[in-house]
């Protein structure tokens, strides 16, 4: 059965919010958080970027405080990582990695795609699809004590750009929603991937 427009946008949004969850709450567990901290974290992580995009956008109340997918899903996320945190703990580096890819690839393209719905202008909708694939995670650092790692050297933010990008681009070309869609997650995925086997840094500024 061919799913339509906007369930494609929120299966893609409920599934990177449900991995970022995972992510922010394990993050939050092995920073020493209580149970409540843990979950402070996970949905920050889980749901802040799209709040921002969807208060930038005038959709209020944002998606994530409309529909209770979304609590459930970090709900989820809470308790697998409550529940098996040694698994979680022990899941290798680079599956953890290309889950957080996975993750940052499906927000980006699902910020972006809905921008250009609310028809903002191009430039604007590909800001509003990095915003959303790294907003969460900025807040999650701040929250942990920590310079986030997108105002680092890290290949992240770059990443999340260039999947928005070809989301817009690949809209601006004719391609159906879902397969822009496909093209900018994977090439967000495909970069954030690369970038860590290679040690990619974006450079600093020296003296």
């Amino acid at each position: 059965m061919r799913l339509q427009p906007v369930r494609v946008l929120t299966v893609a949004d409920l599934a990177a919010t449900l991995l970022f969850a995972v992510e922010g709450g394990a993050l939050g567990a092995a920073a020493g958080l209580d149970l409540f901290g843990v979950l402070v974290v996970s949905s920050t992580t889980a749901v802040g970027g799209g709040i921002v995009r969807d208060l930038l956008l005038g959709d209020v109340p944002p998606a994530a405080l409309r529909s209770v997918a979304y609590p459930a899903a970090i709900g989820l996320g809470w308790l697998v990582v409550v529940v098996l945190y040694s698994g979680v703990r022990a899941i290798p580096a680079p599956v953890l990695v290309t889950l957080d890819a996975a993750g940052l690839g499906l927000f980006c393209v699902v910020g972006a795609t809905k921008a250009l719905d609310f028809k903002v202008n191009p430039i604007l909708a590909i800001l509003l699809g990095t915003i959303t694939g790294v907003g969460g995670g900025v807040m999650r650092d701040l929250l942990l004590r920590e310079v986030p790692a997108v105002l680092r050297t890290d290949i992240y933010a770059v990443a999340a750009g260039l999947g928005a990008v070809v989301v817009v681009l690949g809209r601006r070309v004719g391609l159906p929603r879902a397969a822009a869609m496909a093209a900018g997650a994977v090439a967000c995925l495909t970069l954030r991937l690369v970038s860590v086997a290679f040690g990619w840094h974006l450079p600093q500024v020296t003296a």
